[in-house]
C-alpha cells in the first residue's frame, strides 16, 4: 500500500471537509445580521449576539484547521521522503492521538453539552439565555455532523496506517 497516497488522500479530503465549518459560519453571521435588521420581538434581538459569536467561532474553527491541513498536505512529501518508517511512525502517533481527541471530545463531551443546554432552555426563561442555549446546540450539532464524518475518515487513515506498519 502506498502510505504516501494514503496520506495526501486523507488530507485532501480534509481541506474539502472543513470548510464546511465555514460555510455554516457564514450562515450563523447571516443569520444574525438577519436578527439585527429584521428581528422586532425581544426574542428575536436575543439572537444576534450568540449567532454571530457562533459564526465566528465556526469560521476560525474552519480556518485554522484549512490552513493546518494544507500545510501538513505541502509536507507529506518531504516527510516521507526524508524517512518514510519515521513519516508512518508519527502519523500513527497523530492519528490514534486525533481519534482519542475524537472519542472524548466529540462523541462523550458535545453530547452532554447539547443535553445540559436543552435542560437550561427547560429552566432559564429570559430571552438571551434562551436565545444562546439554542444558537449554542446549533453550533454544537455543527461541529458534531463534521467532525463524525472527519472522524470516520480518520479511523479509515489509522487502519491504513497500522496496515503498513504491520508490513515493516
Amino acid at each position: 500500500m502506498n502510505i504516501l497516497k494514503a496520506a495526501t488522500d486523507w488530507a485532501k479530503a480534509e481541506l474539502f471537509s472543513t470548510p464546511f465549518f465555514i460555510l455554516f459560519g457564514f450562515l450563523f453571521v447571516l443569520a444574525s445580521i438577519g436578527f439585527w435588521q429584521l428581528g422586532k420581538t425581544e426574542m428575536a434581538k436575543a439572537y444576534i449576539i450568540p449567532t454571530l459569536v457562533a459564526g465566528v467561532l465556526l469560521m476560525i474553527i474552519g480556518l485554522g484547521l484549512f490552513f493546518t491541513n494544507k500545510s501538513r498536505l505541502a509536507n507529506f512529501p518531504t516527510d516521507y521522503e526524508r524517512d518514510a518508517s519515521a513519516f508512518v511512525e508519527l502519523e500513527l502517533a497523530r492519528a490514534e492521538g486525533t481519534l482519542k481527541e475524537y472519542s472524548t471530545i466529540v462523541f462523550i463531551a458535545i453530547p452532554l453539552l447539547i443535553a445540559a443546554c436543552a435542560i437550561g432552555i427547560v429552566f432559564l426563561s429570559t430571552p438571551v439565555w434562551r436565545a444562546s442555549l439554542i444558537t449554542t446546540i446549533a453550533m454544537l450539532t455543527v461541529i458534531l455532523l463534521v467532525d463524525g464524518t472527519a472522524h470516520a475518515r480518520m479511523d479509515v487513515y489509522h487502519q491504513q496506517l497500522l496496515s503498513v506498519e504491520k508490513e515493516d
